[in-house]
């Protein structure tokens, strides 16, 4: 993608972050049993997707990275998970 659709898609998904060719999110939830459905909903959702995010958990936190590793950085498809992602944090 370039810069400028990096940054169009990005004002789509505020609650994202640009790191470098990756964009990153922190989830935060009441605990742990939170956290971990949180988890299992997003790989379901990966899976049908076939894009799967780095996923950190921290007790009540979730740190989901999203690139596409074929196109060394950054690709709608990663945009498009994140609002996924998204969605599914409002709607638990």
């Amino acid at each position: 993608m370039k810069e400028v659709e990096i940054a169009a898609e990005l004002a789509k998904v505020s609650s994202w972050k640009r790191e470098g060719q990756e964009i990153v999110r922190q989830f935060v939830f009441k605990g742990f049993e939170d956290s971990i459905k949180f988890v299992d909903g997003i790989a379901i959702e990966a899976n049908k997707a076939d894009h799967h995010p780095d996923i950190l958990v921290q007790y009540n936190k979730v740190t989901l990275r999203l690139s596409t590793h074929d196109a060394n950085g950054l690709s709608a498809r990663d945009f498009a998970f994140a609002k996924v992602a998204d969605e599914l944090f409002t709607s638990r």
